[in-house]
């Protein structure tokens, strides 16, 4: 089936968001959206109220009559109505679940990796050796109320005590269900196969039961993609079933409706699949930083639930530390008036900055949850833990530990920023230098942001799995991301290693595109930055030979390069990037990075 328009929408906790994509000369391109705030609360209780209103803004906006009263036309008919509708939701909070496991940085880990897969809040990871005792573990889960539940622990063929014991302890605690009453709670086992009997046994009468392969079979091995499916069909079948509207809303969808991290994770393992390519993605919220990464082909994603720029932007300063936040502020502010104006945000989070002062801040306090979220990112993104790897007697003496970091800034091609601080921020050449001082790519690394955030509605439209649509559906959602979603910013250029202050770090050679070559030696400490449109760009790039540009020490790079609409920027500074202690030298450092990028033009004098 040849689909020319598709609707697509994102339910969020305050903004339902919505989108029209139409085929346009040959190629599928988003043409209007539109939003209106979510109604999943009081006084309306029903979130279709909301889609209704964000869909009837594109009918005004295109001119086009979508809706016959409250229902969506479809298929599309002499230019009335769209082929498809789907939707992602966060609303209502997303889907909050709690994970458990018997070794807590085994299979607890894989299981926690396997719900945040699937675009679940992780509320707790329970394990029988995370210390606390059986009365603690059962006030907890009572406390909670989670809308679902992932048992899992054991190879298969091995002990299967320990994971009896988790099951007997959710017994005892009969946890109910966060909304509705009419159900049993969902629980998913995904563990020792040999233990299901006594697992159905144990909780077959109390729970909704479902039972699917181990997310650990052997040690060596994770096997997450069984349990991540089953998440998604649960919270279609329980937990959409009980939020308000969420049963009509269901009814109109021609695909199931995800959970919106879920959308978007899928979307960016998608890409790195298809490109070959290694990916960092970040979402940026009011409450929540959510990172996604692919590297060696492993998909990982993270929620700092702790590290947002509105009602949690206290807690990045009480983690970050003010020292940390007044690093990156370019002017001196007292500690004191800092901390209030941090204050008067959470109390009144939808505020925007009003002065050039307050953006500052506010970018200040951005790098920082960037900074911390990926810090966390990069200790749950790693290899699996208590795995002896196979050695040779050659590499004996070089033997790593397992439980490394997959996260390697050298390898990493595409860095992508969403959220309103970066995909909002008065200047693009603002986003680029949160991006690359929160994030200190390594080498070559092409950076982008995401232009409305989109890349929900996206992902559930790659992810449509009707024969007769599927194909068309992911070249539609190919399309629209690389045209109309990410904006290329365009390529940081950073050489890593040791260098004496102003010693030259790279000498960099680019053929443009109109013909002219520009040569630049860049210093240690120095941020430069060449204008160039998203073109190919022949770069010869040869690093000082201590240092590295992702070819080893010394070692020139020929390669292709691409501009974007900040261009090439050279970055000259340490890894981790050091900012001087006193106040003159560090405000006059942060003047320079700041020129040198134009990110605030008219201001720097």
């Amino acid at each position: 089936m040849e689909l020319k328009s598709i609707l697509a929408t994102d339910c969020g906790s305050t903004t339902t968001k919505a989108i029209l994509i139409q085929k346009i000369d040959g190629e599928y391109r988003l043409t209007y959206r539109g939003e209106a705030p979510t109604t999943v609360e009081a006084p309306f209780e029903d979130v279709t109220r909301g889609v209704l209103n964000a869909v009837m803004e594109i009918e005004e906006l295109a001119e086009r009559k979508i809706l016959d009263g409250d229902e969506i036309m479809s298929p599309q008919k002499n230019g009335e109505g769209v082929d498809i509708y789907i939707s992602t939701s966060s609303a209502g909070g997303g889907l909050q679940m709690m994970v458990a496991g018997v070794v807590k940085s085994m299979s607890g880990e894989s299981a926690e990796r396997a719900a945040l897969g699937a675009g679940s809040i992780v509320m707790d990871v329970m394990a029988s050796n995370d210390g606390r005792l059986p009365h603690e573990k059962i006030k907890r889960i009572r406390d909670l109320r989670p809308d679902m539940i992932l048992l899992s622990g054991g190879i298969d063929g091995g002990t299967v005590s320990h994971v009896v014991e988790l099951a007997e302890i959710l017994h005892a605690a009969n946890p109910q269900p966060r909304l509705g009453q009419n159900y049993k709670l969902p629980v998913i086992y995904a563990g020792n196969k040999n233990a299901q009997d006594q697992i159905r046994t144990t909780l077959g009468d109390m729970v909704d039961l479902d039972i699917t392969e181990n997310i650990r079979p052997v040690l060596e091995r994770e096997n997450l993609e069984p349990s991540r499916d089953k998440i998604h069909d649960l919270f279609m079948e329980h937990v959409m079933q009980q939020a308000p509207g969420y049963k009509k809303l269901m009814s109109w969808t021609d695909a199931p409706i995800m959970p919106t991290p879920g959308a978007v994770g899928s979307l960016i393992e998608m890409i790195a699949e298809k490109e070959k390519i290694t990916v960092v993605g970040v979402d940026i919220g009011g409450a929540t930083t959510d990172i996604f990464s692919v590297f060696e082909g492993k998909f990982n994603r993270t929620v700092s639930a702790n590290l947002g720029m509105s009602y949690s932007i206290c807690n990045v300063l009480a983690e970050a530390g003010l020292d940390n936040v007044l690093r990156w502020v370019p002017f001196d502010i007292d500690r004191k008036e800092l901390t209030n104006r941090i204050g008067n945000k959470m109390i009144r989070p939808t505020t925007v900055p009003q002065s050039l002062e307050e953006l500052f801040l506010e970018q200040a306090i951005a790098r920082e949850a960037l900074r911390l979220s990926f810090i966390q990112h990069k200790e749950f993104a790693t290899s699996l833990k208590g795995v002896q790897k196979e050695r040779t007697i050659s590499d004996a003496f070089d033997q790593t530990s397992s439980g490394e970091s997959l996260v390697n800034m050298m390898d990493l091609d595409l860095l992508v920023g969403s959220g309103g601080v970066l995909s909002h921020a008065p200047r693009r050449e603002q986003s680029a230098r949160m991006l690359i001082d929160a994030f200190m790519p390594e080498g070559i690394t092409q950076l982008a942001v995401d232009s409305i955030f989109m890349m929900p509605q996206l992902g559930v439209l790659a992810n449509i799995e009707k024969e007769d649509l599927a194909e068309e559906a992911r070249t539609a959602a190919l399309e629209v991301f690389h045209k109309d979603c990410l904006i290329r910013l365009g390529t940081c250029i950073a050489p890593v290693g040791k260098a004496k202050d102003g010693a030259t770090v790279l000498a960099a050679e680019f053929a443009m595109p109109d013909g002219s070559t520009i040569h630049h030696n860049l210093k240690k400490n120095e941020l430069y930055r060449i204008e160039a449109p998203y073109e190919p760009i022949q770069a010869k790039l040869t690093p000082d030979k201590k240092m590295n540009i992702g070819a080893g020490k010394g070692e020139p790079i020929d390669t292709t390069v691409y501009g974007g609409v900040v261009g090439l920027i050279l970055d000259g500074r340490d890894r981790p990037i050091t900012i001087p202690n006193d106040s003159e030298s560090r405000l006059a450092a942060l003047k320079s990075w700041s020129e040198a990028v134009n990110e605030y033009p008219n201001t720097n004098s």
